[in-house]
């Protein structure tokens, strides 16, 4: 019986992949040295990674033009030129054309598993991400066209480093330079996330980051309002994924669902001022008009007691005359 057992473990183990790393996803991960977009969903990780692929390849074809395949063109070329030659050297140049298109082509975007439930990874090659993914959400914020379903934010990730604190400070002290290294300048504020990752403590990290940026120059700002730059710093598991961005408030945190929305019309500051200046004064003038009526009323008295008084005295002397 326990010989069965056994066998019967062994079949389970090999059929569900126990016991063994899964094959499959080798080298699919998120890893140190990545640059991408970091992409958030609504609970169906499929139908993002689809959407993704194709708000990025639309916008990315009118920035950049269409994706290329250039190993297309060598292999006509190459196929041209074994007709010249012998049959031998025909055939080593085919069966060197059939590894290298056996071979996993590199995409400009290219899907990848970020490590976290409902976060996507997507890597990019031979372009800006942070650029890509603000002229998308500008578009959006300004066409207010809704092109999504799923995905809920884009954040682009344009450096990558260990997810230990040391290990980020030494990293954004040289990242950091070309936004905020004297003479440059600017406010800003720390967006930090940490997902499958209890050795970071939001609060140390933040305050490093501070500082950090305080050193490169102390002319840079803090503004949690309305900053003109916004530091994201997002760790997944041991990987932390970093970017400056811009309009980072006003493009609802880079919520493509959010951004699509109608701006909601804020109340007019100078409006509500003059309202109550108008309200105030007019209180003022009636309570003026009121004092006057009243002052009025009693020099009013005033008069009539001193007319009586004198038609009185009046009487009297005319009894005396006679």
């Amino acid at each position: 019986m326990s010989a069965v057992a056994n066998e019967s473990r062994k079949r389970s183990k090999k059929r569900y992949g126990g016991g063994q790393p899964n094959k499959r996803w080798k080298g699919s991960f998120l890893e140190v040295g990545m640059e991408g977009i970091l992409i958030t969903c609504n609970m169906n990780e499929r139908k993002c990674t689809a959407e993704a692929f194709n708000l990025l390849n639309e916008y990315a074809d009118k920035l950049y033009g269409p994706e290329k395949f250039e190993d297309d063109n060598e292999s006509s070329s190459q196929e041209e030129d074994a007709e010249e030659e012998d049959v031998t050297e025909a055939l080593k140049k085919e069966v060197a054309q059939l590894k290298s298109s056996g071979a996993k082509k590199k995409r400009r975007f290219q899907a990848f598993e970020s490590g976290a439930n409902n976060v996507i990874f997507i890597r990019t090659l031979n372009l800006e991400s942070d650029k890509l993914v603000h002229h998308i959400l500008s578009d959006l914020h300004s066409t207010k066209k809704k092109k999504s379903r799923v995905i809920l934010r884009m954040l682009p990730v344009t450096g990558t480093c260990k997810a230990f604190q040391e290990d980020i400070v030494k990293y954004l002290g040289t990242y950091l330079e070309p936004w905020f290294k004297t003479p440059n300048c600017a406010t800003y504020q720390i967006a930090f996330k940490a997902r499958n990752s209890s050795h970071n403590k939001r609060d140390e990290i933040i305050k490093s980051v501070a500082g950090l940026v305080g050193k490169l120059n102390p002319k840079n700002k803090v503004d949690l309002t309305n900053p003109e730059l916004t530091i994201i710093v997002e760790v997944i598991r041991a990987v932390c994924c970093i970017s400056v961005v811009k309009d980072y408030t006003l493009y609802r945190k880079y919520n493509v669902q959010e951004v699509v929305k109608e701006d909601t019309p804020k109340p007019d500051v100078t409006t509500a001022k003059t309202e109550t200046d108008t309200a105030e004064e007019k209180e003022k003038r009636d309570t003026e008009e009121k004092d006057k009526e009243e002052k009025k009323g009693k020099e009013e008295n005033t008069n009539d007691k001193n007319v009586a008084q004198d038609n009185k005295e009046g009487d009297e002397g005319e009894v005396d005359g006679e």
